[in-house]
């Protein structure tokens, strides 16, 4: 066994499983698999919760207490949102639903490797952007335009890791968009912001096929205290360091906990559409903002929704009416976008080859080639 190779061992119950998870730990290189019943000191211990999860958690909790454990995966056949919140309490960095997700397992174990590799007493750390989507009226598509960004980031040719973050504090449709049907969300994270961090945060984001990590908002009235300004600035200052893009649907409100956000943002996009109503808005928010120095005018970029070449006002007409040029226009397509709606499905799944589709696509690279250019510029000056 060499300096850089982890002890491995795995204590489950059903022996599929126990083949599976070894084939995978055998096939990401730099492990060593310990028979269950060697004494031997090992670095990582894949454990599986019984039918009383209850009892298991004592026992990985002695096991922490007396070991000086830290690094525990587990996996169970289901869990309830109190269980999980219990596996959080004690520290532990990954949770695995039956069946397996194999992805979801290596990319646990490539985190192992990272944490492992970190120089003592620090973590590896990333400089993310925060880019907050605002509907500059209502029904202008705040949500679609957030969903589709996300996951074009995240499936880009630099396969960033991204998060979204649902700012509408009530009845907040990602979900919806991604089929998801997420054990946490809001409420977890400001019931719990003394303990935030990032294993905390890490367990509360809830895993979407793509790639993204999804933070919802509540589902119904109940009680949950709202993020406060307070809050939101402890909780995006630790995602910009687990995440190289956090998107935050930011809705229509314009609260003070929002005015932080937009505040904190890198960039705000302010989402419009070709109605005289609309462009009305949008030309007194980038004046409101602006001048009550909420955020940089450079910072807020308008994003043209549902565009259509043949209609009442030309993109000319749009510019001159807001003051500023458009970042960008998305074309209309309300088939593939209804369809993917209702279908909880992200536009490239439903309709790949689309011009909407290669728009998003478009907006993602160049939010991207932005953001490289920003890096390169900060190192220049040292």
């Amino acid at each position: 066994m060499t300096e850089n190779t982890s002890r491995v061992k795995i204590v489950l119950n059903n022996l599929n499983l126990v083949k599976k998870f070894s084939q995978i730990v055998r096939s990401e290189g730099g492990f060593e698999l310990l028979d269950p019943n060697d004494h031997q000191k090992y670095d990582l211990l894949i454990y599986e919760l019984g039918e009383k999860p209850e009892n298991d958690l004592d026992l990985l909790q002695t096991m922490i207490q007396q070991q000086g454990m830290e690094e525990i995966f587990l996996t169970a056949e289901s869990a309830d949102s109190g269980t999980l919140m219990q596996v959080m309490r004690l520290g532990i960095k990954e949770f695995f639903t039956q069946p397996v997700d194999e992805k979801e397992v290596k990319n646990a174990l490539a985190r192992f490797k990272e944490r492992k590799q970190a120089p003592s007493g620090k973590q590896l750390s990333k400089s993310g952007q925060v880019i907050s989507i605002f509907g500059s009226k209502g029904g202008v598509g705040t949500t679609t335009v957030a969903v589709n960004l996300a996951i074009s980031l995240a499936q880009g040719e630099t396969a960033q890791s991204v998060a979204l973050i649902d700012m509408n504090t009530l009845f907040g449709e990602i979900p919806l968009f991604l089929e998801m049907s997420p054990k946490f969300h809001w409420g977890e994270i400001t019931k719990n912001i003394d303990r935030l961090d990032d294993t905390f945060l890490a367990n509360i984001l809830t895993p979407h096929r793509s790639g993204i990590k999804v933070l919802p908002s509540p589902a119904y009235l109940n009680g949950h205290i709202r993020p406060t300004p307070e809050i939101m600035s402890r909780l995006l200052a630790l995602m910009r360091r687990m995440f190289d893009y956090v998107i935050i649907d930011g809705g229509q409100s314009t609260n003070d906990t929002s005015l932080k956000v937009f505040e904190i943002s890198d960039k705000l996009l302010l989402i419009t559409i070709l109605s005289l109503p609309c462009l009305a808005n949008t030309n007194k928010l980038l004046r409101s903002l602006s001048d009550l120095g909420y955020v940089d005018r450079d910072r807020i970029k308008v994003v043209l929704n549902r565009y259509m070449k043949k209609g009442d006002i030309s993109l000319k007409d749009a510019e001159e009416g807001i003051g500023t040029k458009l970042l960008h226009t998305i074309p209309n397509d309300y088939g593939a976008t209804m369809t993917a709606i209702n279908n909880g499905q992200p536009l490239v799944s439903i309709a790949p080859k689309t011009p909407i589709v290669r728009s998003f696509t478009d907006l993602a690279a160049s939010l991207s080639a932005q953001s490289e250019t920003k890096a390169k510029k900060k190192w220049k000056l040292f």
